[in-house]
């Protein structure tokens, strides 16, 4: 798994946009950019960014519908940066659910200030979801919960950040079967935030770097109709 954050920059002036990844970069960030609104629920959906860097004057969307839909199923920290100075704009952000809002223009210390506290409060919020335990291991996979990192056979496993969230819930409760719905609140926040064939997929793909035998899975039992569960010695 990637140890360094991802963010998502979604700002549509080019120029500033370069700018933000620039400077992201060059602190060892990942990063993923979007100009239009449209394109960014989409980059959220498919890689659970660990910050967004949102401007509010998208050409296709407000800003502020971002925040509500993102906040009807997660809670990933999102920072505003925006040209509205208004009092009453910054209220309404943050009442909607951002986590903070910076007015352009801005110094990038304070913007990488910011999101520096906002992977702080997020990595903790989302450690305390899983079991206090430090790893879990069943023949030659490894769950490693302070590391966030999955190994087998001694072979650390790239995984995204969500197949990750979903081995290590799976891994905090080995031997109890999760429900599909269950496993979509924890992981996306609520139904609203994926589907089950979503879920199928991700499940597969975790298969396929974990497993010998995709046909005759070791670790993740796919109990039918009902959901997974993680076996247990």
């Amino acid at each position: 798994m990637e140890s360094n954050p991802l963010i998502l920059i979604v700002e549509d002036d080019k120029p500033i946009r370069n700018f933000m990844r620039t400077a992201l970069s060059t602190q060892g960030y990942r990063y993923k950019e979007a100009d239009k609104g449209g394109d960014a629920m989409a980059l959220i959906m498919a890689y659970n960014p660990d910050v967004i860097i949102l401007d509010l004057g998208l050409p296709d969307m407000d800003g502020l519908e971002i925040i509500k839909k993102v906040r009807e199923w997660s809670d990933m920290p999102i920072v505003v940066v925006s040209a509205r100075g208004q009092e009453r704009d910054k209220v309404e952000a943050l009442d909607l659910g951002a986590d903070d809002y910076l007015t352009k223009p801005f110094s990038i210390a304070e913007l990488l200030a910011r999101v520096r506290v906002a992977i702080r409060h997020y990595s903790k919020v989302t450690s305390d979801k899983f079991d206090e335990r430090e790893q879990f291991s069943v023949a030659e996979l490894v769950v490693d919960f302070s590391k966030r990192r999955v190994s087998v056979s001694g072979e650390e496993i790239h995984l995204t950040p969500i197949e990750y969230k979903l081995i290590a819930l799976l891994a905090s409760h080995p031997g109890k079967v999760m429900t599909h719905n269950h496993i979509i609140k924890e992981v996306w926040g609520s139904s609203a935030g994926s589907d089950m064939q979503s879920l199928r997929v991700f499940m597969a793909n975790i298969r396929r770097k974990i497993e010998k035998d995709h046909a005759n899975p070791r670790y993740i039992r796919t109990e039918v109709g009902v959901g997974y569960r993680m076996v247990e010695e």
